[in-house]
């Protein structure tokens, strides 16, 4: 549980303190579809299929953080950085070596407690690494669609 609240307060911080990009509308279309995405995932990966969980097999309030408080800000870290406006090669580098450190956070999440906090049923850690850039492009992909509404939207004043 330390590990979660110590990663819960640097990334919920550095999110926002390091946030140069990002309206606030932006932020919560994010935060929202985040949270949406990764409990209609783990509805199923974690508790149909017990893929793997947080804290334990059964459904807790601490399991709530790091679904409502961990993954969003690195969302936005994720968006905030991304080189829209560079080649696909580099956009390419920078989701490599964004999900690379991921998968190092995973593995540090997997320590025993008090500093973990997730645990693996049949999960393994390269489906993360098969995963993650996956769920990372539809969330770009969602982004680009929020600016898109919020462009119509400013040009409708």
């Amino acid at each position: 549980m330390i590990g979660l609240l110590i990663a819960i307060a640097a990334f919920n911080f550095l999110g926002f303190k390091t946030n140069k990009l990002l309206t606030g509308n932006q932020i919560l279309h994010i935060w929202l579809f985040t949270i949406s995405l990764q409990v209609l995932f783990d509805l199923f990966v974690e508790f149909k299929f017990h893929a793997y969980w947080y804290f334990d097999k059964e459904l807790n309030w601490a399991g709530i953080l790091p679904h409502v408080f961990l993954i969003p800000p690195v969302n936005m870290f994720f968006l905030n950085w991304f080189p829209y406006k560079k080649g696909w090669v580099k956009q390419v580098i920078y989701l490599t070596v964004f999900v690379i450190a991921i998968l190092i956070y995973e593995i540090i999440a997997l320590l025993p407690d008090p500093w973990g906090y997730f645990h693996y049923g049949w999960w393994k850690l390269w489906y993360a690494a098969i995963l993650d850039p996956i769920l990372l492009l539809i969330l770009l992909g969602f982004y680009k669609w929020v600016c898109i509404l919020e462009e119509k939207a400013c040009s409708k004043y």
